[in-house]
């Protein structure tokens, strides 16, 4: 039996830094890479390694700035505007052309539109030009010898003309820092292969290896190791002979009898960290071997993506001689309580947008397999160790991910979750570069309150009153009634029962679920609302519905649990159950609405945002989805 591995350590990340840093400077690993020569046209964002000296002047002869005729200066001394001075023409005067080398014996040009032709030999003048005027001097930009560009420094395409224009033809870079990943992992397939039930697909590699060239290196990635650790000691001894700069071992870092890269490490070299009290990221492996260092990144893709940011691309940019990356940082005001545990740096990825003139930081589902947190962050706030977490209202570092300017145009959104808003926030783009729409799902009422708190731009709701019959204008008067709020349709959605393919138990309506394992939405979802509206209807209670406490954030999250036999029937949109093959009994149409605060109602981003549900291509292809209406979308309410 493979004995269980245990943390050795659980180091706080400046310490673990530390040691990574002790363990380089002793390989004599710590300093930048040594230099090679490249191409001047494919030296566009490498470092140089040496200092750059011109090696003729720029220009390399005195030239004519302007198009006109060459002249010694001291013959135009008795121009006057009252008094034409005649010159002969290739005599006094000699026609040139921008970048023209002076004539022997000319220092000045005078401008061909301060000339009159008096005949074919004859020019006249009417002032006087000064010595050098309008020519450009031998050196002026560079004299040979000057040093252009020094070491160090990151090539820009303006570099690359000023080294041309100097006299070079290829330069001295930094060579790339080469980086060897072993993904590892029996369930893990390549993600150009389709998992089958059971499997993963392996894309951390995908992620780690683009960081590494949008750093500056290069990124081989071997096949998958499965979980045998004599496997995975024979790849890094391969990878090893390979004299890389880095090994990169994903996933089987943490503790569990398969995790096998600490021991691996440890046969091979000597392993100096196994446990960072970091958040995200927590079981990271620090090691060396033939010189060369081991990090083993955890598996899943949040924390892996963060390992990245915390270890590897400082490694690139030390090795690259360039200083450590600064992202913009600001801060924000968090509208969620954040908990984060007392002895770790919290790294928490955050949605962000202008809310009233303050920047509000709005976190996203955490947990570290969620790598929708990746792609739809701005920002990553940090928590240091020994805070317990922030409060609602609390101010956050926040790095940025997106320009500041992104941030102030962003419309957000907050509320019931409808996939559509996905298409509008794509018709917003193709019209508008005035907004940009990023949407957080906690449910309609959830949207309402974030409105209430100054949260949110707008919120979309779809709730049921039953004394009314009616959708949100009652929940409006409820939850914010002393904010004066517009009320827009968004779409008419069908809502339903979504089902197991062919309805093995025979679901026709509400009155069947006794007999099956629901599915739930959240307290205040929209669609929550309505269910326990058509239980009532039906003489039903909560607790005849087994599982009516499992509860899902989402219509696809629904459709997702009853697809894969966690329940047998769950409320949500027609289109949630199409997505995924599911059987589906639509109940009623509701209406799904955009609630907007009124003092927002003449910003430019809401303008551009109402216009689009005007739009005649949105609302048609709006319409044409499964179970939705778009003939009142983009009209008023309230």
């Amino acid at each position: 039996m493979t004995k269980r591995n245990i943390y050795l350590e659980d180091v706080p990340l400046a310490e673990a830094r530390a040691k990574l840093q002790r363990a380089l400077i002793a390989a004599g690993r710590a300093g930048p890479l040594a230099g090679e020569r490249v191409p001047l046209a494919q030296a566009l964002a490498r470092v140089t390694a040496e200092p750059l000296r011109a090696r003729r002047s720029s220009p390399h002869f005195h030239c004519a700035a302007m198009d006109g005729y060459a002249v010694d200066a001291a013959a135009t001394v008795s121009a006057r505007e009252t008094l034409a001075l005649a010159l002969r023409l290739d005599e006094d005067a000699f026609p040139v052309n921008t970048g023209d080398p002076l004539p022997e014996g000319c220092n000045a040009v005078i401008m061909i539109e301060n000339v009159n032709q008096a005949d074919e030999r004859t020019l006249l003048i009417y002032a006087a030009v000064a010595p050098w005027q309008h020519v450009r001097l031998m050196g002026e930009d560079m004299v040979a010898t000057e040093t252009v560009l020094q070491v160090n420094h990151l090539l820009r395409p303006v570099d690359l003309g000023a080294l041309a224009g100097c006299g070079h033809q290829n330069v001295a870079v930094r060579r790339r820092p080469r980086v060897v990943i072993i993904p590892t992992g029996s369930e893990l397939v390549p993600f150009e292969r389709a998992p089958g039930r059971g499997q993963l697909t392996e894309y951390n590699s995908l992620i780690l290896s683009a960081q590494i060239r949008e750093a500056g290196g290069d990124a081989r990635v071997t096949e998958i190791i499965g979980d045998d650790v004599t496997r995975l000691r024979v790849a890094l001894q391969d990878a090893l002979s390979q004299k890389p700069d880095l090994i990169l071992a994903l996933s089987g870092s943490s503790a569990g009898a398969h995790d096998y890269t600490a021991a691996a490490v440890t046969d091979l070299g000597e392993l100096h960290v196994h446990g960072v009290a970091v958040r995200p990221g927590h079981p990271v492996i620090i090691g060396m071997a033939a010189d060369t260092p081991i990090i083993g990144v955890p598996g899943y893709p949040v924390s892996a993506a963060l390992t990245g940011e915390l270890f590897v691309l400082p490694l690139i940019r030390a090795w690259l001689g360039l200083p450590p990356s600064e992202p913009t940082t600001i801060e924000a005001v968090t509208t969620r309580k954040i908990a984060s545990p007392i002895g770790d740096d919290d790294f928490v990825r955050v949605a962000l947008a202008e809310i009233d003139g303050r920047i509000q930081a709005t976190p996203l589902q955490r947990g570290a397999g969620v790598i929708t947190s990746l792609v739809r962050a701005d920002g990553l706030a940090h928590i240091p160790r020994f805070h317990e977490g922030v409060d609602r209202g609390a101010a956050l570092s926040v790095s940025l991910y997106h320009p500041l300017s992104a941030i102030r145009r962003t419309l957000m959104i907050m509320g019931s979750h409808d996939p559509m808003l996905d298409l509008l926030a794509t018709y917003l783009r193709l019209r508008s570069t005035a907004a940009r729409i990023v949407s957080v799902n906690v449910g309609s009422i959830g949207g309402l309150v974030a409105l209430r708190r100054g949260e949110a731009h707008l919120a979309g709701c779809h709730l049921f009153d039953p004394e009314s019959a009616s959708y949100n204008i009652s929940y409006l008067e409820r939850y914010l009634r002393d904010e004066p709020v517009a009320l827009v349709t968004f779409a008419q959605r069908e809502q339903g029962l979504i089902l197991p393919a062919g309805n093995p138990l025979g679901i026709a309506g509400i009155a069947d679920l006794r007999r099956a394992r629901y599915v739930n939405r959240q307290r205040g979802a929209g669609t929550r609302v309505l269910f326990d509206y058509l239980l009532g209807q039906h003489d039903l209670a909560p607790d005849d519905i087994v599982g009516y406490e499992r509860e899902e954030a989402t219509h696809l999250a629904v459709a997702a649990a009853v697809a894969d036999g966690i329940g047998d029937c769950g409320m949500g949109l027609r289109g949630a159950a199409e997505a995924l093959g599911l059987d589906f009994i639509g109940l009623m149409w509701e209406r799904f609405d955009l609630a907007i605060p009124r003092r927002h109602l003449d910003t430019e981003g809401v303008q551009a945002l109402l216009e689009t549900l005007n739009d005649a291509d949105f609302k048609r292809e709006l319409g044409a989805q499964s179970g939705y209406r778009s003939d009142e979308t983009g009209q008023r309410v309230v």
